[in-house]
């Protein structure tokens, strides 16, 4: 009788480990696909697919002028969790290998796949694993087992170390050297974060405004240098929220379609015909407005612990894309007042009005009905 219990619940421990398992990987994407680089771009005559692992090699006969980078072409990527494991060999006699892991970066040069931006570093070496490095920008941004925060004043990059994640011999020591190493990333908004085998080994606030990344494209680093070979496998990745869950309640709540009412801009009330059967729609994080037919579109976010309420458009399409917009907003039930400032470079507006050239546009809007 015991032995039945005894091995029930065994049986009931495992099923309970995979039930945790699979939730962990809830909402995981995998994009690599273990047989091929589909879905990568890169310099095919040195990055490979070999026993089911993304490989990368230089030889001294095949040898990369400069760093080198294997981009994932599904992105960009801006919130998100990341995990794969990565093996490094330096095949040289001087121990050097370094690779690291791009996310949030810019292109370059796309005929050379140079890669530029935020990059989870590791190295065959004792020094850089897991630190955050920004490739061809500001160099290294928080060294192993810092917890730092990242800020400008007179113009300069500040780096405040304002704390520790942990010891970083001591992170190092359980790197393996001639093993697989499972590396995560986790950024929401301007937070930072690594982990090597389970440890954390920075954790990084960016609060340089336009400097601070949001998105950018996720690729592999090949680098220059002794010949070397880096390999990636499970590679997998889950979107995230960047919002509270108080914003992310507000967002929900705001979404659906939107009539314009009342428009005033510059201290002055524009004609209802501008606005006559425009529609506002807001789904997410994402909008649009349309007349007869779409002539705005873009993404925008909200800060719901900021008085009054703040708002950060993009449009992708109109006059106004490729820009930030700074607005403040309002919003109860069905009724919702946007205060927009037009002017490029313009300060955030910080109350509900208009005045002559002042650059604002307020506009009040009614909820429609399905």
């Amino acid at each position: 009788m015991m032995k039945q219990i005894f091995l029930a619940t065994l049986t009931l421990t495992a099923a309970c480990l995979r039930v945790l398992a699979a939730d962990a990987e809830a909402g995981f994407q995998t994009i690599f696909n273990g047989q091929n680089l589909t879905g990568w771009d890169g310099n095919r005559t040195l990055w490979s697919v070999k026993d089911g692992a993304i490989v990368g090699q230089t030889t001294a006969e095949r040898p990369t002028k400069g760093n080198t980078f294997l981009i994932w072409t599904n992105g960009p990527v801006a919130d998100f969790e990341l995990r794969l494991s990565y093996k490094i060999t330096p095949n040289n006699d001087k121990g050097f290998a370094n690779s690291g892991i791009q996310y949030r970066s810019t292109v370059a040069d796309p005929a050379n796949w140079v890669v530029g931006g935020y990059q989870a570093d590791f190295e065959a070496g004792d020094t850089y694993s897991g630190i955050l490095y920004e490739e061809r920008m500001r160099g290294i941004l928080a060294e192993r087992g810092q917890k730092v925060v990242l800020r400008e004043a007179d113009g300069k990059l500040v780096k405040d170390v304002t704390g520790s994640v942990g010891n970083s011999k001591e992170i190092q020591a359980a790197i393996k050297k001639d093993g697989w190493n499972d590396y995560v990333i986790i950024a929401r908004g301007n937070h930072l974060q690594h982990f090597i085998n389970g440890r954390p080994t920075v954790d990084v606030t960016d609060e340089t405004g336009d400097n601070a990344a949001k998105s950018g494209v996720l690729a592999l680093q090949l680098h220059a240098g002794l010949p070397m070979t880096v390999q990636f496998k499970n590679v997998r990745i889950k979107t995230l929220s960047s919002l509270s869950p108080s914003a992310q309640g507000e967002l929900d709540r705001l979404s659906g379609a939107w009539g314009v009412g009342s428009l005033e801009a510059n201290g002055a009330e524009l004609p209802s015909e501008n606005s006559t059967g425009m529609t506002l729609t807001i789904t997410g994080g994402k909008y649009s407005v349309a007349n007869e037919s779409e002539i705005d579109h873009g993404t925008f976010s909200i800060d719901t612990a900021k008085s009054p309420k703040a708002m950060d458009i993009r449009p992708e399409m109109g006059p106004g894309a490729g820009k930030l917009i700074m607005a403040i907003y309002e919003f109860s039930g069905d009724t919702m007042r946007v205060c927009y400032a037009l002017q490029e470079g313009g300060e955030r507006p910080r109350e509900f009005k208009t005045t002559p050239d002042s650059g604002r546009l307020l506009i009040s809007y009614k909820r429609k009905q399905p």
